[in-house]
């Protein structure tokens, strides 16, 4: 019996039902800590963009919490640039929403090969101790030479200077356009300016060097042999400030902020 051709398919049945409960049990039980440890990650590249922690030292868990104690997070509509106060800003998940044609829509023709746009977005504002907006945090993505870069613009609070850019996914060449991560290339963009005077997107990654902030505002240098993945940055980022991302919001905040 223990040789037969029913026995056999009996044994590998009940050994790949065990499997699979054993499988599915282990996804339910550690959900919630995939969950948590990405939502950490995220907070802590928020950070990262803004300036408040290091990237070249270790942060626990626990200095990231309190340290996002002072960062507002708003759920925005893209196309009015208000806050959108019936979207629950805990369980809004903007790259999920672009995946249901209720929640998102087509976006132009762009060099930043952006397919799809959220109806929602999500914007972080880090508060001062008096609880005023001293940074704003942006949400990019963009398509470099073999990947769509995923990453986080922070802007002083004119949301025109820029302090801050990181980037957290992304498949580009280590040495070339993996240099995204390296901390000489991030730490050239505090002080540069992404807008001109007429309020047009200006920041370029040029071909070659750049000068000082000061000297040079809305200039950064390209990526030694990644000439592609320099363009890509340039290209999201046009994008993202640009009228099909947050320009509407930051025209509003500008605003706000002008009439206070």
């Amino acid at each position: 019996m223990r040789h037969s051709v029913a026995y056999t398919i009996l044994f590998a049945g009940a050994v790949c039902v065990v499997c699979a409960i054993l499988v599915s049990t282990s996804a339910v039980s550690l959900s919630e800590l995939q969950d948590a440890n990405a939502t950490l990650d995220k907070r802590r590249n928020v950070l990262l963009a803004a300036g408040l922690i290091d990237s070249s030292r270790g942060v626990s868990a626990e200095d990231v919490e309190k340290l996002f104690k002072n960062v507002s997070t708003l759920v925005i509509d893209l196309e009015s640039g208000e806050t959108a106060p019936d979207v629950n800003v805990d369980a809004y998940d903007q790259q999920k929403a672009k995946s249901d044609p209720a929640l998102s829509r087509e976006a132009p023709p762009n060099s930043a090969v952006i397919k799809r746009l959220p109806k929602y977005a999500v914007v972080y504002q880090v508060l001062g101790e008096q609880g005023g907006v001293e940074m704003i945090v942006l949400p990019i993505e963009g398509y470099g030479l073999w990947s769509t870069l995923y990453g986080f613009l922070a802007l002083d609070a004119d949301a025109k200077t820029i302090r801050g850019l990181t980037y957290y996914q992304h498949g580009e060449t280590p040495g070339l356009g993996g240099e995204v991560d390296n901390p000489r290339w991030k730490g050239l963009w505090p002080g540069r300016i992404a807008f001109d005077d007429s309020g047009e997107v200006v920041i370029e990654v040029i071909k070659g060097q750049a000068g000082p902030a000061a000297a040079d505002p809305h200039e950064v240098d390209g990526l030694a042999g990644a000439t592609i993945t320099s363009r890509g940055v340039t290209n999201m980022l046009r994008f993202w400030l640009g009228e099909n991302g947050f320009a509407t919001y930051l025209k509003n905040y500008r605003q706000g902020r002008s009439e206070r």
